[in-house]
Order: structure tokens, then C-alpha cells, then sequence
């Protein structure tokens, strides 16, 4: 194992192993190797570990030597020297073996440093994929009191701002009960305010703290902290003891607990991010219980009216007709109201009227019996006959030929079907439930569909709204659609980076629940870091909705809120001017704008148009 090696002029000398991606150097306390000079920069090179080659790249300084030549990158070899002001830094191959303490004799117990940074470096890769928490917190702790032969070991942890004990451990591996009252509090104190390593030799004798009533009721003797820290932040603390022996804890121990103290942060670090993770996925699930309906997510309003006249209507055997655009999760809705009624146990049967040749569907739907045509080598069922017993779900009825939807309307208002190439009729038990992106009123006019047949499907009507509609949704149907497949397909992804959650709400949805499905699984099958960006999902600011102006926003509102009166009123125009409070012509004017719109014929200016001209 690589280490680099600092020597002062002054007789300091520090030597850190390089066991992580980056190893930084410089005056500031957030780098790996702190040199303590003011002519230092607080952040002058870094060393790169890749594979086993090691590179040097200064930051901020233009006093970098390697091996006497200013460089501002280098390949490093065992053996190179670097030069950084009054500093020397020598690259080694391995951790010098520190000289024996005095008085102790070879083989006595004491643990070297270069085993000290093999227990470390044997500790950090059995802990490689490993998250469990509390089992990992106690097993460094194990650690650390044998290296440093202390008697007791605490881990602790802050919660905003007040420290907590999350391990209590003694030399016999054993838990320490009370832990909270075996601890100084001016100590701990002392640490997170100079987030500094310290060693108490005697705190009974130690003037900073022999008043302490922590430290006299405790008889507290050699004490030994160091910080866990992130990103420059304190976010823990190495706390260790000794009660039997004075000045126990040596210069040589305080370096070696901060090397561990390095390596433990990032470690904790990674598990208590993973340990967040889990806690959020358990309040995912927990908030899609709560928005959750069936297989359905989302509790936005317009979709409880939905889940709401679904349990009015699912013990009954009533037509239901769902509405909505493309991708809006007409089918869920369905099976929902199967799964809701007395017809459960019996068959959910799903035909796609717009997905089959003119000239099958009938067969698809009544059957046929042997030799009713070309290629009928046998007699066959139709989606009527199988549904019996229970739902038959008619998806894109909209799209169905006209000759075949006077069939359809014989056959529910009959219950019987007749298949193909036969005469005799049989009778089915069934539920008939209907979906369309289509608006039917509109095709009745055109003629395309037919009245009669809309008012025996359409006895209630269920409306699922669009996503754009449904913005606190958006963000619990994403988090779902990302946890599925990031396990699905053992993806890195996490989360959606703040971008990401913004720009999903912005974009308009054409595809609507399908659409923003498809973009989250190819996102997440493609990414390679933890954050989805809102570029991982296409959703470029070109591809957002347009702001419009406040005056078109206006115009828009009005046009959409008339047609809805409209249709509460079943078209009446003088009633609905009535409702809304306005002259009757404004409402004429409304509808001749809306037949502009669908002809492309222009419309003269109004009166008042005219006279501002």
C-alpha cells in the first residue's frame, strides 16, 4: 500500500497511506495530508488513485516540485520526491516502521503502525456492500479499542447539533450499559468546537478540565478524540478511554486515529447515506400507500372524484365509459372496477377495438364457427363468450366501424351474440366496460358513431384527467416508476436531481403516465450516476411548454371553462349565457370560433374589433 511520507524542516514528520480515489495535500484540515504552514496553499495538489497508477495534479500552487522539476502533473513512482515550499514529501511503498516505545520490550503487545493500517485496510474491504448499520458501527469500534489499547470505545454521532451515543463498547467486545453518563461532555465539547484531534493525558491533573464534574465523578485518566468529519463538516466523534492508566495515549496513537477517523468518515458517511436511502424508500412506500388505489397511484383531486364514483358504481352491473387521452391509465381503471365488484372471481377480458382489421373484429368479439370463412379450420369463442361470468373491457370503442357497433348495441341490450357463420344465438353474462381517447359527441355529429350505442355505454362516465393536471402526482409516479426499474435492471439511480423534479412538472405530457414511464426507464437504464438529470430524460428546456402571456392564458381558461358549461347544459346556449352571466352572442361568437378553429374559415372582426382598429 502506497504511502506518502511529509518531512518539515523543524523535525515534524506525518506519513498517510493512499487508500481512497483522491488523496489531497495541503494547509486547509479538509485535505487527506494537512501540511501546518502558512505558505502552504490550503489546497496545493491531489493524488489520483486509478487501478494502481498513481498521478499528480496541482490545484493552486506554482511550487510543486517532483524529483527537483516544477511540474503541474505527473506519473509517480515508489521512490519520487515532491517539494512543496518547506516541505518534503517522499512517495514510499510502504508505512516505515515506527521505533519501539521506550521501556518496552519487542513482542509485548504494541501494535505497529503498518499493522494498525492492514487491520484498516482488511476492516474497509470486508465492509465493501456491507450497510447494516448498527452491526458495522460496532465492529469499527472493536477495532479501534484494540488498536489503541484503550479500555472503553464510544461512537459518537450528532443529531442536528447534540451529540448521540450510537456505540458503547468495552475491551471484551461487550455493549456498555449507561453509556451516556461513562463520557466527558467538556471533552466532547472541547473536540466539535476546534474540530480538532486531542489527547486528555491525565484529566484528572489536566487544567482545562480537572473542575469538570464530568471528569472528577468519572475519575477520568487518559482520553483520546478524534472528529468524523464530511466536506469540512463535523458530523461525529472517535471518543476513546483508559481509566486504569495515565498518559497512555502517545502522539504516534493520535496520528494513527486520525488516519482510521479518515477512512471511518467515509465509510459512515456512505452507510448512513445508504441507511437515508432506505429510510426514504420506507416513506415512499409509505406515501404510495397513502396515494395509492388499487394498482393506480396518485390522490390529486380529480383523480379521488375518479376513485370515488368507482366504489359508487363497481358493486353494480351498470356501463361505465372512461374518458381521457392516451396514456392516462384507462385500462387500470377497469380492472379496478372488476377487481371492486361481485364479478372478481370471473374473467377480466381486454379487446382493443382500434388494434384489429375491420374484417376480424367481429369474429374477435362474437367467434366463428368452422368454415364461416377462409382460414376457420375450427369453431372458436369470442371475447363476449369468454368474458361470461365476468367484465368485458372495450378499449378505443371509438375506433369501432360503424357496422359492427348496431351488433354491439344488440348484443348488450339483448345479452346475446350470435357467432359467425351461425344462426343460433347464445346467451352471455357480462359487464361491459368501454374506454375511448375520443371525444363521442363530436363523432356523433360527424356521424361516425352512433347515439343509441353511446347512451347504453355511457349510463356513468369516469374522466381521468391528463397528467399536466395532476402536479402534486407527478413527483410520487416518478419516485415509483424509478425504484421499480433501478431494480429491475440493477441500475445506479436513486433519485431525480432538483432540475429533473422541475422540468417534470413543467413538461406538458402528451404521452401522458405512458410517456413519462418510458422516459424514467430508459433514464434509468442508462445512467451511470445516482441522480437522474432532466437531460437523462430528454426533457430539454426546447421540449417544455411555452409560457404563454397572460392575456392567452386568459383566453384559453375562458374557451375551456364555456365549453364545460355547455356541456352541463347539454349545449343550451341561452341558458348557459344565463349561467354565466354574460350576453347571449358572446356564446355564439364562442362556438363560431371553435368552428373557425375546426374549418380553418376566418372570421370578419366584431364590432367592437373594428372601431379599436
Amino acid at each position: 500500500m502506497p504511502v506518502l511520507t511529509l518531512k518539515m524542516p523543524n523535525g515534524v514528520e506525518q506519513s498517510v497511506p493512499i487508500v481512497g480515489a483522491l488523496t489531497t495535500v495541503g494547509r486547509s484540515r479538509e485535505n487527506v495530508l494537512v501540511i501546518d504552514d502558512p505558505s502552504v496553499p490550503a489546497c496545493a495538489f491531489q493524488i489520483e488513485n486509478s487501478a494502481g497508477e498513481f498521478s499528480l495534479s496541482v490545484i493552486d500552487s506554482d511550487e510543486v516540485l517532483v524529483n527537483g522539476k516544477k511540474r503541474g502533473e505527473a506519473k509517480l513512482s515508489v521512490g519520487d520526491v515532491i517539494r512543496l515550499g518547506p516541505a518534503e514529501l517522499l512517495f514510499c511503498e510502504s508505512m516505515p516502521l515506527p521505533a519501539p516505545r521506550a521501556g518496552a520490550a519487542a513482542g509485548d503487545g504494541e501494535i505497529t503502525d503498518l499493522e494498525a493500517l492492514n487491520k484498516l485496510v482488511r476492516f474497509s474491504e470486508k465492509l465493501l456492500g456491507r450497510y447494516e448499520l448498527d452491526a458495522l458501527l460496532e465492529q469499527m469500534m472493536d477495532q479501534v479499542v484494540d488498536l489503541t489499547r484503550a479500555d472503553k470505545g464510544f461512537l459518537i454521532l450528532l443529531e442536528g447539533t447534540e451529540p448521540r451515543i450510537k456505540v458503547a463498547r468495552n475491551i471484551r467486545r461487550e455493549n456498555i450499559e449507561d453509556a451516556i453518563n461513562r463520557v466527558s461532555d467538556s471533552i466532547i465539547a472541547s473536540v466539535l468546537r476546534s474540530r480538532e484531534p486531542m489527547i486528555v493525558e491525565d484529566a484528572l491533573s489536566d487544567p482545562s478540565y480537572k473542575t469538570s464534574e464530568s471528569v472528577v465523578n468519572l475519575k477520568l485518566l487518559s482520553v483520546m478524540c478524534a472528529p468524523l468529519t464530511e466536506k469540512g463538516e463535523v458530523f461525529g466523534l472517535i471518543y476513546l478511554g483508559n481509566d486504569k492508566i495515565a498518559n497512555l495515549f502517545e502522539p504516534r496513537a493520535l496520528e494513527l486515529l486520525k488516519i482510521w477517523a479518515a477512512q471511518a468518515s467515509l465509510v459512515l458517511s456512505n452507510a448512513l447515506l445508504v441507511n437515508e436511502l432506505r429510510l426514504d424508500n420506507a416513506e415512499l412506500r409509505k406515501r404510495l400507500e397513502e396515494k395509492r388505489y388499487g394498482e393506480i397511484i396518485g390522490a390529486c383531486d380529480s383523480m379521488r372524484e375518479v376513485y370515488r364514483k368507482v366504489d359508487k358504481v363497481a358493486g353494480t352491473d351498470i356501463s361505465v365509459l372512461i374518458t381521457g387521452e392516451t396514456g392516462t391509465g384507462k385500462e387500470l381503471i377497469a380492472r379496478e372496477l372488476h377487481k371492486r365488484s361481485p364479478r372478481a372471481r370471473g374473467p377480466f377480458i381486454t379487446i382493443n377495438c382500434g388494434a384489429i382489421p375491420e374484417n376480424l373484429l367481429e369474429s374477435e368479439l362474437f367467434g366463428h364457427i368452422r368454415g364461416a370463412f377462409t382460414g376457420a379450420v375450427a369453431t372458436r369463442q369470442g371475447k363476449f363468450q369468454a368474458a361470461s361470468g365476468g367484465t368485458l373491457f372495450l378499449d378505443e370503442i371509438g375506433e369501432m366501424p360503424q357496422a359492427l357497433q348496431v351488433k354491439i348495441l344488440r348484443a348488450l341490450q339483448e345479452r346475446q351474440v350470435v357467432k359467425v357463420g351461425d344462426s343460433r344465438s347464445e346467451t352471455v353474462d357480462i359487464r361491459v366496460v368501454a374506454a375511448t381517447n375520443k371525444v363521442l359527441e363530436e363523432e356523433i355529429k360527424k356521424g361516425a358513431f352512433r347515439e343509441d350505442l353511446y347512451y347504453r355505454l355511457n349510463v356513468v362516465t369516469l374522466r381521468l384527467p391528463p397528467l399536466r393536471e395532476r402536479d402534486e402526482d407527478i413527483g410520487v409516479i416518478g419516485k415509483y416508476f424509478l425504484t421499480k426499474y433501478a431494480r429491475e435492471f440493477n441500475s445506479k439511480a436513486k433519485g431525480f436531481s432538483p432540475n429533473a423534479a422541475i422540468a417534470m412538472k413543467k413538461y406538458g405530457w402528451p404521452g401522458n403516465v405512458r410517456e413519462l414511464e418510458n422516459r424514467i426507464k430508459k433514464a434509468v437504464v442508462l445512467a451511470d450516476k445516482a441522480m437522474i438529470g432532466a437531460e437523462d430524460m430528454d426533457l430539454s428546456p426546447e421540449s417544455l411548454e411555452p409560457i404563454m402571456s397572460l392575456a392567452q392564458a386568459k383566453e384559453e381558461f375562458q374557451k375551456r371553462y364555456i365549453n364545460e358549461i355547455l356541456g352541463r347544459n347539454n349545449g343550451n346556449r341561452t341558458k348557459t349565457a344565463k349561467d354565466l352571466g354574460v350576453d347571449p352572442r358572446t356564446i355564439f361568437r364562442h362556438l363560431e370560433k371553435l368552428e373557425a378553429e375546426r374549418t380553418g374559415k376566418v372570421l370578419p372582426p366584431e364590432p367592437d374589433e373594428l372601431s379599436e382598429a
